[in-house]
């Protein structure tokens, strides 16, 4: 399988754990979801910063680089659901935990290294997440 990223266009994107603003951004910018399955490995995390470091859908056909755009980073396994059958989803091509968290952290890490400002949730933590999507534009990539 590929990595998977929801990526949104916002003017703003913030999320809070337990009451307190983890992180941030004022816009423009993109708010990211990081979904990793079983298979996935430091390369793809390395292209999946590359790729959108440098996706042109801001104003004007502008990406983060050019603009110095921040991004709002966020893991979410819930985006290798299932739920072809029944009612209730199944998340077995979700990677766990310890899988996982190194490779949504190496997409921070590469974004940071590429120059990118770059705002985090706290994985595996309820998190509650608000934006003002910009657009809307709304893309779903696999890498």
């Amino acid at each position: 399988m590929l990595m998977r990223a929801v990526v949104q266009r916002v003017g703003q994107a913030s999320v809070t754990v337990e009451g307190r603003v983890v992180g941030e951004i004022e816009g423009p910018g993109l708010l990211v979801l990081v979904g990793v399955t079983h298979d996935d490995t430091p390369e793809q995390a390395r292209r999946l910063a590359a790729k959108l470091w440098g996706l042109r859908i801001l104003a004007g056909e502008k990406s983060c680089s050019d603009l110095g755009a921040p991004l709002l980073v966020i893991s979410q396994f819930t985006l290798y659901g299932d739920a072809r059958k029944g009612r209730r989803p199944t998340w077995i091509a979700a990677a766990p935990g310890p899988v996982a968290e190194p490779l949504v952290d190496a997409v921070v890490a590469e974004l940071r290294a590429l120059g990118a400002k770059v705002e985090t949730g706290v994985f595996g933590a309820d998190m509650q997440v608000a934006l003002v999507n910009d657009g809307p534009i709304t893309l779903v990539l696999d890498v």
